[in-house]
């Protein structure tokens, strides 16, 4: 695993996210949008050179080998992108 970055919600993402991704992270933060996030950060990380985003709530968008995007909630698969 390698570390990558934080950052804020709401805020600026990395620009080396595939658009899939960074769709997905919005998709998140829209849904939190009565909740107050103001403290609360994404962390990126590289798992077998594929991104791993994990919201500070236990939120984590994944990329699967074939490409496609997949949101969990509390451990539980809910989207996919």
């Amino acid at each position: 695993m390698q570390l990558g970055t934080r950052w804020n919600v709401g805020g600026a993402v990395p620009d080396r996210l595939a658009p899939p991704v960074v769709l997905a992270i919005r998709d998140v933060e829209s849904q939190l949008a009565e909740v107050d996030t103001s403290q609360w950060r994404w962390t990126l990380t590289w798992l077998e050179g594929r991104p791993v985003v994990e919201l500070d709530d236990g939120t984590v968008i994944r990329v699967d080998a074939a490409g496609g995007v997949h949101v969990t909630f509390d451990g539980a698969e809910d989207d996919h992108f």
